[in-house]
């Protein structure tokens, strides 16, 4: 998101001059708050009415100008009314961040916990871990509301599909796979928005030791929210500058049947299933039309999926529409066109500084400006807004004690522990014995930099490196940069990290990248290490007195074949950007304090891969013009490391207990009917999935049994795939229809399941972009286990 600071500082200039109350979001103890006296006699002020009726109250009693002013996240004041201004744009990716104006650390709290980046979140594969971090955040952002110092609303998660490795901003999101960012985006939702998420004992210092924290005489209706989450940036957004093209003037050519399987299902699930309540639409064009003016793309969400919260363009996108797409003739027609289209609010000034002259030609009227607030105020009613003092509602105890709590840095060190990926281990070289470590180099300019989390970070609670994550397990670390920075174009460092290489008893390479290589507006072009990294790991690998491991940070893969096939590097582990508590997270694991389980959410790929335009949407395989596929459901070429690839310092070994062998699916026709397309089906070979009512009563259950059978308690991610029983054109080479994580202790066995819908799961998207569900043999295949279920009509 970028903000027009011109824009801003002009509309600021006006509107004072107007007479407008322009309150620029700060610290205040005491947040100011609609219906105060005298205002609270406003019908809109009345709990006893229904939500809907208050916000038709409160629409009523708006001027065109008035109304106008609540088309930006910048809501300035209505003195009138007793209506303060509102900041709409906060952010909480992964702890509560600084790039949005509604969020400051300039009160009473200075900091809040900073968890993993997303893409290493993701990589526990632990939807419990996921919900227990969006409610954490949730708890230290309402907090951070009570005492001023934030909003309610927050334009998080990111559920783009990571669909190309060089994409700046993949680390933001929950990896490649449609079910794993789908079933992120409902834990982090459903533990960021709801109520009855939050316990009403929270644990802040151990077991027994607890507080009261919300209040036992509260409304308990089920449409209330704790804070608004945001499913972002819809749709088919994934690329930030690769030559010419940029996200503000990029079209996005989808085909249906990618946009169906793969785009939409996130978006589907976050809305459906998480109940968001704010969606954001993205800069780009989709098939032509700018995401945020496409009236069908978002009359689907709103009329195909029930979405009731409120839509917001990301920050200017609708000033795209004309400045960068030249999707319309002027600027009127930029904010009438999305306003039509069902772009609710617009994160910037462009709908302020245009609307009044749109509605003044006739380009939109004031109904469109109605049924635009109708969504926004819903939102702000559901949260309590405007039911008096916040003092004194369901949330008032939440204050500073709440903040960087030692349960939500030890949830963060934990998330960190869970998702740290073991690439290479060679000889099990890892984990090292401390009592034989009396000196370990540790070298690389990501090692020492405070609290790598990176894009869309607040301000920590405490700044720790990764170096400092050591000082606990080793009697003498010593550190060498090695390069100046992470981009590495000179040597001069070199000798300072070959001195201390020779002198330690091991070395660690803290190489990769940072967000000079990987952010927003910044995409990468090569997968390779950046600069001479790689001749600094080769140059320290061919010094140490034994091999070496190598530490890799960045959300996005990174061509390490180099290291993988060489003797001297031992280990290489993927930490990405683990926050606050990632360096004595990573020392753990290390040491053999932690047992390594992640496993990576996307695909890393060699470095050939960069041949590939990253324009080219497809995500099918095209082998007649040496196009490849992308992420590992389409990928038909060579590959670094593999989608869920992830070592233990132990071994599992799975049983399959018990799976259907056979599914018998019904047709919703005549018996007649039913005949003839049964017949026309099994020429076909699929069936169409609305065709078939009685499917979601044929969800199934796959019982496992898993076995730790070394002698280190451990967790294992389990991954259950499927692929379809014959060459359909379209098909998937395998899909992801189930996992979970479950911790074994040594010599062990415990027993799971993981529940498979086959409408949804096991069926794709036609070139239509119907959902078609292949008949005949499906193969189940769970670590070394292959089942056999035949669907059959």
């Amino acid at each position: 998101m970028t903000k027009n600071i011109p824009f801003l500082l002009f509309l600021f200039i006006l509107l004072n001059t107007l007479g407008f109350s322009v309150h620029l979001t700060k610290s205040n103890p005491h947040p100011q708050f609609p219906c105060q006296p005298p205002h609270h006699k406003y019908p809109f002020c009345n709990k006893k009415l229904s939500i809907s009726t208050r916000v038709k109250s409160l629409i009523s009693l708006l001027t065109i100008d008035e109304k106008i002013l609540h088309l930006s996240d910048n809501t300035t004041s209505i003195p009138r009314l007793g209506l303060p201004s509102y900041e709409w744009w906060s952010e909480s990716l992964h702890g509560i961040g600084t790039n949005g104006p509604g969020i400051n650390f300039n009160g009473p709290i200075k900091g809040a916990t900073s968890f993993p980046q997303v893409i290493l979140t993701a990589a526990t594969f632990n939807r419990t871990l996921w919900h227990s971090i969006a409610s954490a955040i949730a708890i230290e952002a309402r907090a951070m509301y009570n005492i001023g110092q934030s909003g309610l609303t927050f334009w998080a998660p990111n559920i783009n599909i990571f669909r190309d490795p060089r994409w700046g901003r993949g680390q933001e999101t929950p990896g490649e796979d449609p079910m794993v960012v789908s079933s992120y985006a409902v834990e982090y939702v459903k533990g960021f928005q709801e109520l009855n998420s939050k316990a009403k004992d929270v644990n802040r210092h151990g077991i027994g030791e607890t507080r009261r924290i919300l209040k036992e005489d509260d409304d308990s209706d089920g449409d209330r929210l704790m804070l608004s989450a945001c499913c972002k940036h819809f749709t088919a957004y994934d690329l930030e500058k690769w030559g010419d093209v940029t996200r503000y003037n990029f079209n996005a050519v989808v085909t249906k049947q990618d946009m169906e399987d793969t785009f939409q299902a996130p978006f589907r699930s976050c809305i459906q299933q998480g109940k968001a309540s704010c969606l954001m639409c993205s800069y780009n064009s989709v098939n032509g039309v700018p995401a945020c003016a496409d009236k069908d793309l978002l009359d689907k969400v709103r009329t195909g999926w029930g979405f009731d919260g409120y839509i917001t363009s990301d920050c200017d996108a609708v000033a795209t529409i004309y400045e960068n797409q030249n999707y319309t003739t002027s600027r009127e027609d930029a904010v009438a066109v999305a306003l039509k289209a069902g772009t609710n609010i617009n994160c910037g000034t462009y709908m302020l500084l245009h609307m009044k002259s749109a509605f003044q030609q006739g380009k939109v009227v004031e109904e469109d400006l109605d049924r635009a607030l109708q969504y926004l105020f819903a939102v702000q009613f559901r949260l309590g807004l405007f039911d008096g003092d916040p003092a004194k509602g369901q949330f008032a105890n939440f204050g500073p004690q709440d903040v960087c709590t030692s349960n939500n840095l030890n949830l963060a060190l934990d998330a960190a522990r869970q998702g740290i990926v073991l690439l290479k281990n060679d000889k099990k070289f890892l984990p090292l014995n401390k009592r034989s470590v009396s000196t370990l180099a540790i070298v690389g300019p990501m090692a020492n930099v405070s609290c790598p989390g990176g894009t869309y970070s607040g301000v920590p609670c405490k700044l720790n490196s990764i170096r400092e994550g050591f000082h606990g397990h080793v009697n003498r670390t010593l550190h060498a940069d090695g390069c100046l920075d992470v981009g590495c174009n000179s040597t001069a460092g070199f000798q300072d990290a070959i001195s201390i290489a020779k002198e330690a008893d091991y070395v660690l390479v803290v190489a990769g990248l940072d967000l000079s290589q990987e952010t927003e507006d910044h995409d990468r072009y090569s997968l390779l290490l950046p600069g001479y990294q790689t001749n600094l790991v080769t140059t320290l690998a061919a010094v140490s007195k034994k091999p070496i491991m190598l530490v890799l940070t960045g959300g996005g893969p990174v061509d390490v074949s180099f290291a993988e096939k060489d003797p001297r590097i031992a280990s290489i582990l993927w930490v990405a950007y683990p926050g606050e508590t990632g360096g004595k997270a990573l020392s753990e694991i290390i040491f053999g304090y932690q047992n390594p389980g992640g496993k990576l959410p996307m695909t890393w790929y060699f470095e050939s891969f960069t041949k590939v335009p990253m324009t080219n949407m497809n995500m099918r395989a095209d082998p007649a013009n040496g196009y490849p596929g992308r992420t590992h459901r389409f990928y038909t070429g060579e590959l670094l490391y593999g989608f869920g690839h992830g070592l233990s310092y132990t071994s599992f070994a799975s049983q399959l207990l018990s799976a259907p062998k056979r599914l018998s699916l019904s047709l919703a026709k005549s018996n007649r009917k039913r005949s003839i397309l049964a017949q026309e089906h099994s020429s076909l070979g699929y069936i169409h999935v609305d065709e078939v009512p009685s499917c979601r009563l044929s969800k199934f259950f796959v019982h496992i049994s898993v076995t730790n059978d070394g002698d280190m308690d451990g967790s294992h991610v389990l991954l259950l795939f499927s692929s379809v029983p014959q060459n359909i054109q379209g098909a998937p080479l395998k899909t992801l229809v189930g996992f979970d994580r479950v911790h074994v202790p040594a010599r062990k066995s415990i027993q799971t399941s993981l529940s498979v819908d086959p409408c949804e799961l096991l069926s794709f998207a036609n070139d239509q972009g119907n959902r078609i569900l292949a008949l005949g043999e499906h193969t189940l295949v769970l670590d070394d286990i292959e089942h056999v279920v035949s669907i059959e009509m």
